[in-house]
């Protein structure tokens, strides 16, 4: 499972074998965000506040290109 970002303590992960669409996953100590990453869209959040899921989305879309690019050479 390789950290593709850490952040605020929080690590931001892609899985090799996932499935699409392009998505991250955002782990913290009792925290699991995912988030995809074509349209921005909050798909899970658990463990955080409606006002940390909007923080962690906001975050993760500033690295949205990266992150795109990251997943792209993971998953072909």
């Amino acid at each position: 499972m390789p950290t593709i970002l850490r952040i605020d303590g929080l690590r931001v992960v892609i899985y090799p074998n996932d499935h699409p669409p392009a998505h991250v996953h955002v782990l913290g100590p009792g925290l699991a965000v995912v988030i995809n990453l074509v349209g921005m869209e909050l798909r899970e959040a658990i463990g955080c506040t409606e006002r940390e899921a909007r923080r962690i989305l906001q975050v993760i879309a500033e690295h949205q290109e990266t992150l795109l690019t990251e997943w792209r050479r993971i998953h072909g």
